[in-house]
């Protein structure tokens, strides 16, 4: 134990000015350290162990003399029951720091997720679709939560309220959810089992999704009135409109005619060969070109510098509100994806072609052994055929009192 210093008073200690270490007494140990810049501090000197320490006590005079001699004790004490302060201090801030490091925030790891899986989607509108989805209905709920802090009730809350009314939408939520609390554990900011799993957890609280959701078909034009409405469409004059038309036509996806580029187009073959970035089966489509296809893009003008066929005013690719727009103007309650339901109903109700030529022809996925057959030579005259009739069906109004087409051999 080291000698106990004269004690000085308050005043004394104020009255220090000297550079160095000044001991204050009565605690052995105890020291004012002033810098040579000026600023003071306590410090407690003690042998712990084998190890000599110095000890902070704080700042003078934040820390009064008399605050001084109590810490100064107290760590004393601390000493005398094998306890190093020293190893205490750096013990209980490493387990703050590793705790600190643990810590994720909802919010935080969704889009850690969405970042380390966007290499994987498709497009950045799956991204977009997930961060919408979860900004929505999740993050207010969630958002803040620490991951290791949600709780089965936590997810419920915020599935509940909608999954009687968009199931659909709440369906690929919890999914959502389920996958960044299962990156949270990987990643070791939760443990446990997951709330937001399905089988054998949020099955039993929750009515299936295939019971729940009511089906809802894109409203589609009657066959009968699809030459009218072409004669009405080909009227107005835009990009939306002659996009839309385009995608008609061609029995093509809403995005993938709004992203159609010149450079895919190839006019000697009159094919469009769609990449399968914007395919939603991943693969490269190509469509042959009716004539009216063909016709309605040489009589397109071109913006400069823009690949696009049918840009925005801002050289954009079209919003698909700007397909919808049309048919609202139109007063129709058919939205433009459900031309391709109506191009399906022509083909099965007024021709003879093969159910799987139309299903290649509007990019469906492969079904049975010969569907898949159709998809491996493609059938590209055959289909071409079937285009240039579609085209022509739809050309003109049909007549009121009408007798099928006799159904032509594919």
């Amino acid at each position: 134990m080291p000698k106990i210093a004269k004690e000085l008073s308050p005043l004394a200690v104020s009255r220090l000015s000297e550079p160095g270490m000044h001991p204050v007494g009565k605690v052995a140990g105890l020291y004012l350290q002033i810098s040579k810049a000026g600023s003071r501090s306590w410090i407690l000197r003690a042998t712990v162990g084998s190890h000599r320490r110095e000890i902070g006590l704080g700042p003078y005079p934040s820390v009064s003399l008399k605050d001084a001699h109590a810490k100064a004790t107290a760590e004393r004490d601390k000493i005398k029951a094998g306890i190093d302060p020293v190893l205490e201090r750096l013990e209980s801030e490493s387990r703050l720091k590793a705790s600190q490091a643990l810590e994720m925030s909802f919010a935080d790891a969704a889009g850690k997720y969405i970042e380390s899986k966007s290499a994987e989607w498709k497009n950045r509108k799956h991204g977009a679709q997930w961060r919408t989805t979860l900004d929505t209905y999740a993050i207010p709920t969630l958002g803040r939560m620490l991951l290791r802090h949600i709780t089965r009730d936590h997810v419920l809350a915020v599935l509940e309220p909608i999954w009687k009314t968009k199931t659909e939408t709440a369906s690929r939520l919890r999914g959502r959810i389920e996958n960044i609390l299962d990156w949270g554990r990987v990643k070791g900011y939760r443990e446990g089992e997951n709330p937001a799993a399905w089988r054998g957890n949020l099955d039993k609280l929750l009515s299936r999704p295939s019971k729940t959701k009511k089906t809802r078909n894109h409203p589609a034009l009657p066959i009968k009135r699809m030459g009218d409405f072409m004669v009405d469409l080909r009227r107005i004059d835009s990009f939306g409109a002659r996009c839309l038309e385009f995608a008609i036509l061609t029995a093509a996806r809403s995005i993938e005619v709004r992203g159609a580029r010149w450079s895919e187009i190839d006019f000697d073959t009159a094919v469009w060969s769609v990449p399968g970035e914007r395919m939603k089966a991943g693969k490269e489509h190509r469509v042959p070109l009716p004539q009216a296809a063909q016709d309605l893009l040489r009589g397109l003008p071109r913006m400069k510098d823009c690949d696009l066929i049918f840009p925005s005013p801002r050289g954009k690719v079209l919003s698909d509100m700007a397909l919808l727009a049309i048919t609202r103007r139109m007063k129709l309650e058919a939205v433009p994806h459900g031309f391709r339901s109506t191009f399906r109903d022509w083909a099965g109700e007024y021709t003879n072609y093969p159910r799987e030529l139309a299903e290649v022809a509007l990019a469906h996925l492969k079904g049975d052994e010969t569907e898949a057959a159709y998809w491996r030579s493609d059938v590209l005259e055959r289909r071409r055929r079937m285009m240039g009739d579609w085209a022509a069906f739809i050309a003109k109004p049909m007549p009121e009192v009408a007798v099928l087409p006799m159904q032509r051999s594919a």
